[in-house]
């Protein structure tokens, strides 16, 4: 093959050694604008995955790279004046310029042509005169950007503002230094290379760099490597503790705002993506060098393997897409994190450290545990009340005491006929219960025949659904040490659909009712068009409100909850995707705000102080003009100031084109802000939804300080016992996980796997497995101790 390079970083250098070496035939041309001896930053790291694919690619790279490296497993915080060291990590990290010095090196001995100091041809020119065209030209790629109408790349410039430095102080380990000052929060991100150097970079929010006045050179453009000397020596003086009298040392380094870069595909034609010019991920969470050779080293075996072009590149791209999409993931909750740490400068130290290193969501508890079991014992012993794991910790909803933080979140079965509730409900809902969750909630249990999502769907308007509630009610009280809630809604432009297994959001055959909501707006192509509700709706729907919730207190149920999301009535009133409305109710969100808080208040009015009323709300529609962030807060406040005794924080659901960033606990980061700007401070929990799977996410929410309590849906279809069977996976015994009598013999986890095997003691000392190993870097020896 003849192969185009464009970009002589470490991504396209490697890519160009691995394939001379796969075969030698090969003609591989690199151009690179810039000298061999520029590049731009300190350090890289790498992960064991990354190195151990090298190993089985080119021992020869990795036997170069590893004399050079700075290895460690320490992560050291500092943080209002406290200093915490959490071991077990694992790191390896080298000069930048040292490795591009290797694979320089390499590539020349395997006789790859470099022009260096030369702009690559046009990409037109490429194309024909090579099989294979290669972009690995970076960040602000050129290829990319002419050929965007095939790679369809999206460029999000994020919030923070950074600056790549590096100091003459060796740091021992890796260090977040988290400084409060009177501008605001600032942090550094440093860590050794080499036996001479560390990186240092500073981060901090936009606002709080303007407001300390390191906009003094923004807009300017600097020379070619010339770094901005104020902030140097702002930084200096503001980081002189941290630098102990060391010197800060530059690399073109100016104030950038990182820029997450993804693209619809990586490959058109006979030209391919690689390393920053196809993904980046935040500083925070990985290198882009990392991402780069590991791109590398898939590609060309792709080639290597795949019968023909177009199959290798596919292959790449399948390949790559799902790791680098997940990396991402975690990226983007890293840096969302740190682009808001301000918010969490009130946490206690030790939940501060955790939070910070259970950000990306990546470490858990658990992993923490295996990595640091001396700091996750620290962790949880301060959070709880009474031993064990943080989610069979009590807690409070209001006057409601709860004897965990596991609540089993509103799941619709649509099993009712003509709203009332049966023995499928009594079923399901009682099996639940007994499962060991400290609440259970109904799913949303409709206010009138006309707030019906479907036919199927439950109701409380007559007293014979009161009366097959209390049913429910009085088996949960009496069979378990659960608390059962209420969940109240309306569907508004989303009712007079069929049953979720008939097709979802489909309206019925026959029209069958009237659909009412804020705007004469469907909820997506297809729908049912509404009719924009009069002042007469508004008040029969508040009345309807007030009705069920008496209803519901006669019923027996503990706790009412508002269903103000998922684009049911109240939620379209609050969402500007939904609601176009001209008069009182529309326009502003304290005017969208008002018809959903007459309801909240009626439903207030209707219930005894003794029974906490809750509200569930979508925090945003994923969509570019719905609801913001700061909407969110405020809707939350709102709410509070109206007397909620807890916000259940959900998502979406508004309109059909929301384009949700599913993930692991997606929607938790929405929780955590609403937790930290507005109801910690007014001494009201929080409620975490959303693909919350596992005990060791719970617990990890939960220390972490996101959420007070957290709802699961599907894991609770599952396992009706998932509760339970969290309690005895943990094996924790106690007043939160309270076993049934009759089930009580079986609370013991089976055996899986032989118990008889005797582990060899002296091999695990010696291995340091009954303690934390805690290895720092000096530029003259490394240290290991075993805590």
């Amino acid at each position: 093959m003849r192969i185009a390079v464009v970009g002589g970083g470490p991504g396209g250098l490697y890519f160009a050694s691995l394939m001379k070496q796969l075969d030698p035939a090969h003609e591989v041309t690199v151009w690179e604008r810039n000298a061999p001896e520029d590049t731009f930053g300190f350090g890289v790291v790498f992960s064991d995955e990354t190195l151990t694919g090298i190993a089985g690619a080119d021992r020869a790279v990795l036997a170069e790279m590893e004399r050079g490296f700075a290895r460690w497993t320490d992560i050291d915080v500092d943080f209002h004046g406290h200093r915490f060291t959490v071991g077990g990590q694992g790191f390896a990290a080298m000069g930048r310029q040292e490795l591009l010095r290797i694979l320089q090196r390499r590539a020349a001995e395997l006789g790859v042509r470099v022009h260096y100091r030369t702009p690559a041809p046009g990409v037109a020119e490429l194309r024909a005169g090579h099989d294979l065209v290669l972009a690995a030209d970076g960040v602000h790629s050129a290829v990319r950007a002419e050929l965007a109408e095939a790679f369809r790349p999206s460029l999000d410039r994020r919030h923070n503002k950074y600056i790549w430095l590096g100091t003459d102080l060796v740091f021992e380990a890796f260090q977040f230094f988290v400084k409060q000052t009177q501008w605001g929060t600032m942090q550094i991100h440093g860590y050794p290379y080499s036996e001479t150097g560390s990186t240092f970079i500073v981060e901090m929010h936009e606002e709080v760099w303007r407001r300390a006045g390191f906009d003094r050179a923004d807009g300017r453009e600097f020379g070619p490597g010339e770094s901005d000397a104020y902030a140097v020596a702002r930084i200096a003086e503001i980081f002189a503790e941290e630098l102990k009298g060391h010197r800060i040392r530059t690399n073109r380094s100016r104030w950038l705002n990182f820029t997450t870069v993804r693209n619809e595909r990586w490959f058109d034609g006979n030209v391919v993506l690689l390393g920053d010019a196809a993904h980046t991920a935040h500083f925070s969470i990985g290198s882009g060098t990392k991402l780069a050779m590991e791109d590398a080293l898939a590609l060309a075996a792709c080639l290597h393997e795949q019968p023909s072009l177009d199959a290798a590149l596919a292959a790449y791209e399948d390949e790559r897409r799902p790791v680098v999409e997940s990396t991402q993931r975690a990226a983007q909750a890293s840096l969302e994190w740190f682009e808001n740490i301000g918010m969490y400068a009130g946490q206690e130290p030790t939940r501060f450290v955790f939070n910070l290193l259970t950000r990306s969501r990546r470490i858990t508890f658990e992993n923490l545990k295996e990595r640091d079991a001396e700091f996750a014992a620290l962790v949880e012993g301060e959070f709880g009340a009474r031993p064990g794991p943080a989610m069979f910790q009590p807690v409070r909803i209001g006057p409601l005491e709860l004897n965990n933080r596991i609540i089993v979140s509103p799941m619709d079965m649509y099993s009712a006929t003509d709203g009332l509730p049966g023995d499928f409900h009594l079923v399901h809902l009682g099996s639940k219960a007994l499962g060991g969750a400290g609440l259970v909630m109904t799913e949303m249990v409709c206010v009138s025949p006309e707030g019906r999502i479907t036919p199927g769907c439950a109701g409380l308007w007559t007293d014979g659904q009161r009366e097959a509630w209390r049913r429910v009610t009085s088996f949960v009280h009496e069979r378990s040490s659960a608390k059962i809630g209420l969940q109240l809604g309306h569907s508004g432009r989303k009712g007079s659909t069929r049953l979720m297994w008939d097709g979802i959001d489909r309206p019925l055959p026959d029209g069958n009712w009237e659909v009412i909501g804020p705007s004469a707006l469907p909820y997506g192509p297809g729908c049912h068009l509404p009719r924009e509700a009069t002042r007469a709706d508004l008040d029969r729907v508040v009345a309807d409100f007030e009705a069920a919730a008496r209803r519901g207190v006669d019923a027996g149920f503990d706790l009412i909850e508002v269903h103000a999301a998922h684009g049911y009535l109240l939620s379209s009133f609050l969402s500007p995707v939904a609601n176009r409305r001209t008069d009182a109710y529309g326009g502003t969100l304290e005017r969208r705000l008002r018809f959903p808080l007459e309801v909240f208040d009626a439903v207030r009015r209707a219930v005894p102080s003794r029974i906490p009323v809750t509200v569930r709300v979508s925090a945003t529609d994923w969509l570019p003009d719905g609801t913001t962030e700061q909407d969110a807060e405020g809707i939350a406040r709102a709410f509070v100031e109206h007397g909620a005794a807890a916000i259940d924080v959900s998502t979406g659901q508004v309109a059909a084109d929301e384009r949700p960033a599913y993930g692991r606990s997606y929607q938790t980061p929405f929780a955590d802000r609403v937790r930290h700007r507005v109801a910690a401070p007014a001494g009201v929990p929080v409620i975490a939804v959303g693909a919350i799977s596992s005990w060791d996410d719970v617990n990890s929410i939960l220390l972490a300080g996101r959420a007070d309590l957290c709802a699961l849906g599907r894991p609770h279809l599952y396992d009706p016992q998932w509760t339970l069977h969290a309690a005895a996976e943990q094996d924790y015994r106690g007043e939160g996980a309270e076993w049934p009598l009759q089930w009580r013999a079986g609370r013991r986890r089976p055996p899986t796997s032989r118990t008889d095997r005797v582990p060899p003691r002296l091999a695990l000392l010696r291995d340091g497995v009954p303690g934390t190993v805690h290895v720092r870097w000096t530029p003259d020896r490394r240290i290991g101790v075993t805590a």
